[in-house]
């Protein structure tokens, strides 16, 4: 059985394309997700009467 040399190396280094690229977009998105999680936590000043009674529920 004959290797074709140039087919093979020609797919490893598709292959190492490839997870090079997978492992960048990974690294960004848990930026991003970690970003919206951080903001997700903070709870918005502006907000705060409804913890409070309204003139409704009195």
């Amino acid at each position: 059985m004959d290797i074709n040399y140039w087919w093979a190396g020609l797919f490893i280094v598709l292959m190492v394309i490839l997870v090079i690229w997978l492992i960048g977009r990974n690294i960004k998105d848990e930026k991003t997700f970690e970003k919206e999680l951080i903001q997700s936590e903070l709870k918005p000043e502006g907000n705060k009467d409804h913890d409070e009674l309204s003139q409704d529920r009195i």
